[in-house]
């Protein structure tokens, strides 16, 4: 659940459960998922609103988004920034071409979350079995969250 390009790091859920993997991915059930994206530059805030509303992207607008400024960078070629970005959407590297459209190109990229599932404690190449309440909350959230876009 939640494949990540060659280039990105962090959270993947593996799982024999088709229904599951189903509803983590699909867009319509909205389940939120978190990235701590570092970007070449400083955006203005000009810009991360325009991540907030959405940006086009081959055409078609990205649907609306969280984005919340972290803190600013020091690096050998100039400044750069630590955003954390929440997309319910998952078209392919999004969230690269999202920041490659306001002019901050991604230089890292790792999943933090998706759904109520957090990987805090988890180091690169680590993994874990899911506690049966960890499965209980991914399976409620991907219901509430097809519940509320019913409603909409």
């Amino acid at each position: 659940v939640g494949r990540l390009d060659y280039d990105s790091e962090g959270l993947v859920i593996l799982t024999n459960d088709g229904t599951l993997a189903a509803r983590l991915t699909h867009p319509r059930y909205g389940v939120e998922r978190v990235y701590e994206v570092r970007v070449r530059g400083v955006p203005s805030q000009a810009a991360i609103n325009s991540l907030r509303r959405g940006v086009l992207i081959a055409g078609r607008r990205t649907a609306s988004s969280s984005v919340k400024f972290l803190r600013r960078l020091k690096a050998k070629s100039g400044e750069n920034a630590l955003l954390r970005v929440a997309i319910r959407e998952g078209r392919n590297r999004q969230v690269r071409k999202m920041c490659e459209a306001i002019g901050h190109p991604v230089i890292r990229l790792r999943r933090t979350q998706i759904g109520p599932l957090r990987d805090s404690s988890l180091k690169v190449g680590e993994h874990r079995l899911l506690t049966n309440s960890e499965v209980a909350a991914l399976v409620r959230a991907s219901e509430v969250s097809h519940t509320q876009d019913k409603m909409r």
